[in-house]
């Protein structure tokens, strides 16, 4: 039996948690997310606790068992409290700012970057060098904070570039002359 997968969900009564043929649908206060259940993995529900149950000891069964309980810990969390990643942006005139749908970052390069912030997700720029990305959907907050973060990552000489708060950048040493 997994470890993981043999560990008890328990919910809030704010939750809402509906079950179809092989769909697991989570309803709270801040919004509805759903998941596809793998072939195979049941979910039994009691009064406040699910339970996630697998009927066979095959090695996909196996696999996917603790990875199925995770992501409904997930969506559970995520209808009532919300995940977020901060980045924040370092050096010299970079810069963010939100307009309207999309996230304008000046980045060194010779003209800002646009990025598109997809339906789901709320960004926050506070100080025009932090930024917030929360949301429901854990996948997609993460997801979306590693796409800002490639668009300049921190180089390892100066520093420059999008990091995750308390992310630490290894830095080289420059060359040197020598005499």
């Amino acid at each position: 039996m997994s470890r993981i997968g043999k560990k008890i969900i328990s919910f809030p009564k704010n939750v809402k948690i509906s079950q179809g043929a092989d769909v697991v649908k989570v309803e709270g206060p801040k919004g509805t997310l759903s998941s596809k259940l793998p072939e195979g993995i049941t979910i039994k529900m009691s009064d406040g606790n699910i339970t996630v149950e697998r009927q066979s000891e095959e090695i996909a069964l196996r696999a996917s068992h603790g990875l199925t309980r995770t992501l409904i810990d997930n969506m559970v969390k995520g209808v009532t409290t919300g995940f977020e990643k901060k980045l924040e942006i370092s050096g010299v005139g970079y810069r963010a700012e939100l307009a309207d749908k999309s996230l304008k970052l000046v980045l060194g390069f010779s003209s800002p970057v646009q990025y598109n912030i997809p339906k789901g997700i709320d960004v926050k720029v506070d100080k025009q060098v932090n930024i917030i990305v929360s949301g429901i959907d854990k996948e997609l907050v993460g997801r979306v904070a590693a796409e800002i973060r490639a668009l300049r990552k921190p180089e390892p000489y100066k520093g420059k570039g999008i990091k995750y708060v308390g992310e630490y950048i290894k830095r080289k040493a420059g060359k040197s002359a020598t005499a």
